[in-house]
């Protein structure tokens, strides 16, 4: 990423990461964001696994993020030890875009506010072709972008940022500085059936969606509202795009749940739970405290907190691990046993 638009200087680098400065380079204000191989020496850029050691002794960033065993500096890079160089070079993104955003308070012409929807027009920013119904709020310091759709009753909080092509049914709420990313659904029905004479017949979805705050959810993404009551995703959680969130599941807080993820109905996640890509954890299953599910594990009874699990369905890592190894030895056995049997018949 290229700024042309705002710089930092190297002072307010060093004192937004924490860092030492320990190789001083060619430049003094930096504007931009870029891989060791691809910066530019108005970039910044970082060293995060030993795997491009090489790219950067080569680079030609400005300034270089690196941890604390790094002894070696590339020529005319200015270099600061950081505790956690991807975590510092995180910061440095989000001065970057916090200088970029230009919040422009007001409704757009084209955007269509019911009249009762209680708001401050000179702290909120509703832009062209948003769609906010009757009985909802919003906010100082929120952002409606385009084309977002916010029906009856929502609640939405400050500081939240709603992107483009948003939908948020009705009587959902949300919390302070939640993010929506572009076209998620917040409050989309519940997939509840009965089957009558033969027939899948509907379950009216009467509950709601509420997003605690600092909740992120990502592009594409449905949190579906509650058959009764609430689906919860508690303060802090990420969802990643295109992930699919049932009816009256119940986060905990921080949690993290990566792209293609499904939660089923019912389902509870504690505190500070990782799921993974393409996981999914049934209905009713409760998952404990930092419990980590690796990419295609599925949780089907519930799982101790504390613990790393994988596989279908799930298990302790190392349990898992055994178990993978044993099979690919399943080959070889099998050429083993047919040696031996027809040893014995030929003994025979």
């Amino acid at each position: 990423m290229h700024s042309i638009y705002v710089q930092l200087t190297l002072e307010e680098i060093i004192e937004l990461t924490a860092g030492k400065l320990v190789s001083e380079g060619n430049a003094s204000s930096f504007g931009g964001l870029a891989s060791l191989k691809e910066a530019s020496v108005t970039d910044v850029s970082f060293l995060g696994n030993e795997k491009y050691y090489a790219d950067y002794l080569a680079t030609d960033a400005g300034v270089v993020l690196v941890p604390s065993i790094v002894e070696e500096f590339p020529d005319n890079s200015v270099a600061i030890q950081v505790e956690n160089p991807s975590f510092a070079f995180g910061l440095i993104v989000k001065k970057l875009a916090s200088k970029q955003r230009v919040f422009k308070a007001g409704v757009h012409p084209a955007a269509w506010v019911a009249d009762d929807v209680i708001f401050n027009a000179d702290k909120v920013s509703i832009k062209a072709g948003a769609v906010i119904e009757s009985g909802s709020r919003i906010g100082d310091g929120s952002e409606i972008n385009s084309n977002v759709s916010i029906g009856e009753g929502v609640v939405i909080g400050e500081d939240c940022v709603l992107h483009s092509n948003v939908v948020v049914r009705e009587f959902c709420e949300l919390g302070d500085r939640v993010v929506l990313q572009p076209s998620c659904v917040i409050g989309s029905d519940g997939y509840g059936y009965e089957l009558v004479d033969g027939r899948h017949t509907k379950v009216d979805q009467v509950g709601i969606v509420v997003l605690e705050n600092d909740v992120e959810i990502g592009a594409n993404s449905a949190i579906d509202r509650a058959r009764f009551g609430k689906t919860i995703i508690g303060e802090g959680t990420k969802v990643d795009n295109l992930v699919q969130v049932a009816h009256n599941v119940v986060t905990g807080k921080h949690c993290l749940v990566v792209a293609q993820t499904g939660l089923a109905g019912s389902c509870e996640l504690g505190d500070y739970v990782t799921v993974a890509a393409q996981a999914g954890v049934a209905g009713h299953i409760k998952v404990g405290d930092q419990a980590v599910l690796l990419g295609r594990t599925g949780a089907a009874k519930n799982l101790e907190g504390g613990q790393m699990y994988m596989g279908m369905p799930a298990r302790p890592v190392k349990e898992e691990q055994k178990k993978l190894a044993s099979l690919a030895r399943l080959p070889k056995l099998l050429k083993e046993f047919k040696e031996l049997k027809k040893s014995l018949t030929d003994a025979g």
